[in-house]
């Protein structure tokens, strides 16, 4: 692919373009093998693990302006690729090529007294476009996705990881190719400049779906802009719920796993609330954890006076995705505290309770009205490979289609099929 991170000079030409490409694409993908599709991953792993070199060179490229442009540190781990996210990417688009093909899958079988025949069928979305920042990693996985759910991608990462994105997008083509399937079911955006963006998204005649992956303003844009129907990947303010009747071990565990595995992801929590009935008991075991991992912690006045490290927490603290080593904490009444805070404050994207009493565990999983909701486990689960979707396309926190990871089903549609024997409509 010819790319560019120059302006572009005719950006409804460049983008025009691509999709006249997808559509011819698309016409061969959605007829396209189980089996070819799944030779097309295989490739494609082999490719990114022995061009695992290329891809580490060009990803050196992106860090070092990362760092020149004084990028953030949690940023720059997202965009950072190393042997064993290489491998991640690789082993992912393995996991994709074992599960089930839902295309053409029967999802439902009824009659109808006429003798009419009705099945509803499993079929790809079309063609796809994905907006993304910073990780690199999403291009393969978006790539691999979309692939083995029949559509089209076309990819539009982040200005940060262009080099790391352009280099895993041609070893995908090369896969296709490989394959037999058409190159441009993967696309990459071939310039940086935003403008393309923009006319992404008023490409109604070609573009069935937008997803955005980034932060909040990437999504308000896409929102607020797009023609095209948008899967939101809202940003991740995820909560953990201390109650008074959780074991302290596994509360102190949870909370520290859920913020401190890897800060920089979406499922990293963001705020701990925290019974105050289990304020006394609780709080101090799990704060030395945190500060002993290199967390800071922003609290409110309970809080902080069970622990002069504590700094003071504002309002906006409470709506802040951090994606750093900083937690804020509230102190709440019960679980209708928890469920109050949540649906003030959250994103309705992944929010957990620790608590050893089955009752008000099942009273939070149904009052949560969140994509993800756990009980007893960290929130760093809120990953598609976790949930046993190979990978995701994002994590959703839309009411329609699809809530959650976001893996092959949730690529796809239906149509229905109707079976008559000369059948007449009175």
């Amino acid at each position: 692919m010819n790319v560019q991170t120059k302006p572009a000079e005719n950006a409804a030409a460049i983008v025009a373009a691509l999709g006249a490409r997808a559509r011819a694409a698309a016409a061969a993908l959605r007829n396209a093998t189980t089996d070819s599709k799944n030779k097309a991953l295989a490739e494609g792993a082999r490719l990114i693990r022995a061009e695992s070199a290329a891809i580490l060179a060009a990803n050196a490229l992106d860090i070092a302006a990362a760092k020149k442009s004084g990028m953030n540190e949690a940023m720059q781990d997202r965009l950072l690729l190393n042997a064993a996210r290489i491998e991640g990417m690789a082993a992912a688009l393995d996991d994709i090529r074992t599960l089930p093909d839902p295309v053409g899958e029967a999802i439902a079988r009824w009659d109808r007294p006429n003798g009419l025949h009705f099945t509803r069928v499993r079929v790809p979305i079309g063609v796809i476009g994905v907006i993304y920042e910073a990780r690199p990693n999403v291009t393969a996985d978006a790539g691999a996705l979309c692939l083995k759910s029949g559509n089209v991608v076309v990819l539009r990462g982040g200005s940060d990881s262009f080099h790391s994105s352009h280099c895993i997008v041609d070893l995908l083509r090369r896969a296709l190719a490989s394959a037999g399937l058409p190159e441009d079911c993967i696309q990459l955006v071939p310039s940086t400049d935003r403008a393309l963006v923009g006319e992404l998204l008023k490409a109604m005649d070609w573009l069935d779906l937008i997803v955005p992956r980034g932060g909040r303003s990437l999504i308000d844009r896409v929102t607020v802009e797009s023609r095209v129907p948008v899967l939101r990947h809202y940003e991740g303010l995820c909560h953990v719920y201390v109650d008074r009747d959780a074991n302290v071990d596994m509360a102190r565990d949870i909370v520290a796993n859920a913020k401190m595995r890897r800060v920089s992801v979406c499922g990293s929590a963001e705020t701990l609330l925290i019974d105050r009935a289990a304020l006394d008991t609780h709080f101090k075991p799990i704060a030395d954890r945190l500060f002993d991992l290199g967390c800071e912690i922003r609290g409110d006045a309970d809080v902080q006076k069970r622990d002069k490290r504590v700094q003071p927490a504002t309002e906006q603290d409470w709506r802040t995705e951090y994606l750093a080593p900083i937690i804020s904490v509230a102190t709440v009444d019960g679980v209708d505290g928890a469920v109050r805070h949540i649906a003030a404050y959250g994103s309705q994207h992944t929010d957990s309770i620790v608590t050893d009493n089955e009752a008000t565990a099942e009273r939070f999983l149904h009052e949560v009205d969140s994509a993800i909701v756990m009980h007893n486990a960290s929130t760093q689960f809120a990953d598609g490979g976790e949930f046993g979707l190979g990978a995701e396309i994002g994590i959703s926190t839309n009411r329609m289609h699809a809530r959650g990871p976001v893996g092959l089903v949730e690529l796809t549609t239906y149509k229905n099929v109707v079976r008559g024997k000369g059948t007449l409509r009175p």
